[in-house]
Order: C-alpha cells, then structure tokens, then sequence
C-alpha cells in the first residue's frame, strides 16, 4: 500500500493472481481496502482491464455532449433527486452534470442517447455502456472485499442483487482565474460506493484530521469513494468522507462517476454480526430513496443521516 497525495494507492493491476479470491494475494487486498475505508474512506485504485482507448472515447463522447443545446440536456429529468440535469445553478455556477440510471443494460444507455440525439449515437452509446459494466465490475470486486474482510460474505450475494447503478457525467467550466473557485461544494456521497474517473486535478478529500487532501489523478487509475448508506451498513466502521471539487485555470475539468446505490425495494439495514457490546447500533434501518428525498428537503443539516435514522448519534 501506497499514498499518491495522502491518498492510499491500491494496486488491483500488479499482480493479476491477487483477484482470484482465496489467494494470498485476494486475502492482502481485502486488509488493504478495509483498512483505506475504515482510516480515509477513500484510495485510489490501479485497474488496468479498462482499457485507455475506451477513457479516451469516454471523454470524447461527453465533450460532445455536453456541446449540445441547453434545451436538449435538459430534457435528462428524473423523479429521483439529484439523478437528472443539473446546472445553470446559482450555488456551482462552474457545474453540469447529466445522470443515466442503470447504464450497464444497454437499453439504458440507448434511451439516454436517443434522447441526446435525435438521430441516436451508437458510438457513445456503446462506449458508456462499455465503462458501465466495467466499473459495476469493479466496484463488485470492492464490494466482495469488503464483506470478506468482515467475515459476512454471505451476505453478498443479495445485496448487489439489490442495486441499482448511476453514472453520471460532470463537467466543471474554467474559472479563468489563479484564486481557487468552488466547483462542486463540500459534500458526502448518500450511495454506497463511487467510482470516479477525472482528466485533470480539482477533486478534494476532506481527511479525518482536517485537511483537505489534493486528489492528482493518474491514468487509468480511479478513485473510490464510501457513501453513507455504506457507512450505515457497517455500523459506521467505514468512513464516508467529505469531498469536494476546487477549480482554476483556464481548462474545463470532465470526469465521470458510478454510483451504486441500493435499490427501491431493501432497506439499508446493519448486519447482526456488525453489532456488539463495543459497537452499539448507531442507525435504525432505511430506505435509501426516501433518505435521499429527506436530503434533499433537508441539505442545511450538517448531518442528515444523524437526524433521519441516527440511533443516539
């Protein structure tokens, strides 16, 4: 394990043997991704399945996204908070962002970009729902580690049978100034995990300590990030870290995210086996959208999970 600006580097890369669970090398990874959740409730990861060719067209099809009308983006809506259009908004003037839910099912991705364009895209198409199911992929491998190294691996099965996917892709305007500029405010994530790929520097992690932490992208590594519902999951072990994006220069910044979220029909609910004399339970169980509807009703609460469903927190 190592650090790239305080943030933990895992490498899933190195040795193609460490995946293949049982292994030594599996057993290694699964103490180092507890551990970067646990202490930073981040890390890097080294992934190397996703080829460069497929990030390159990733950033080249939202370019050309995100160069369409206004009219036609907005036409991204969900009744889900936080999960259409967002932009033209007073609070991160820098931000657009369009969500696609489940972009891993083809037919998912090919209403997003018949509606994008008229005439429909196959190539963009193709491309997000390839980096879909490959992130999917990667957060499962995560997933898996996670509930291995709390000795529940049990419980796997049904709960990524019980997920659902946003990808979601961002752009931040250049500021054209040297003074950093609020892109995306300091936030936590409400999912359970995110998997995030940027072109260029401007995503801050908040550390336990205090400080906030430069995250420097590399190629065809990605960024992990616990959410809350994660957090909730494991009885607060793991740690779900306030993040935010700081923009300067004269270069827009793209990037682009997979949440894995649970889905309408589960509540959040902590193991059994998460909870003893020295880990009380701290959170009563919820359903994920509901939270996030209470969020959003409720975003000047300084911790609104605390408040929903927070047993003596």
């Amino acid at each position: 394990m190592g650090f790239e600006s305080g943030i933990t580097f895992i490498d899933f890369s190195k040795d193609p043997n460490a995946l293949v669970e049982t292994s030594e090398g599996w057993k290694n990874l699964c103490k180092q991704v507890k551990e970067a959740c646990e202490n930073h409730g981040c890390f890097q990861v080294g992934y190397e399945k996703v080829p460069g060719k497929l990030h390159d067209e990733m950033f080249k099809g939202m370019k050309d996204l995100f160069d369409l009308g206004d009219e036609i983006k907005q036409k991204n809506i969900s009744s889900k908070p936080h999960h259409g259009y967002i932009g033209k908004d007073s609070n991160y003037p820098l931000l657009e962002s369009l969500g696609i839910e489940n972009a891993l099912i083809l037919d998912k991705a090919r209403a997003f970009t018949d509606l994008m364009w008229p005439n429909g895209n196959p190539s963009f198409c193709g491309t997000l729902n390839s980096m879909s199911i490959m992130m999917k992929e990667l957060e499962g491998i995560i997933r898996k580690m996670i509930f291995e190294s709390f000795r529940i691996k049990e419980y796997y099965d049904s709960n990524i049978k019980n997920t659902d996917y946003m990808f979601r892709v961002m752009k931040y305007k250049a500021p054209f100034t040297d003074q950093p500029t609020i892109g995306l405010p300091a936030h936590t994530d409400k999912n359970i995990l995110t998997i995030l790929y940027e072109d260029i520097q401007g995503l801050e992690v908040l550390s336990k300590k205090g400080q906030w932490i430069h995250v420097v992208p590399k190629q065809g590594n990605f960024l992990v990030i616990v959410g809350e519902s994660l957090m909730a999951w494991s009885n607060g072990r793991m740690h779900a870290p306030k993040h935010r994006v700081m923009m300067k220069g004269e270069k827009d910044r793209y990037s682009y995210s997979q949440f894995s979220t649970p889905n309408e029909l589960v509540h959040v609910q902590t193991p059994k086996e998460l909870v003893d004399e020295d880990h009380p339970l701290l959170f009563r169980p919820f359903k994920f959208l509901d939270y996030l509807r209470y969020f959003d009703a409720n975003m000047h609460l300084e911790n609104p999970l605390a408040s929903y469903v927070g047993i003596g927190i």
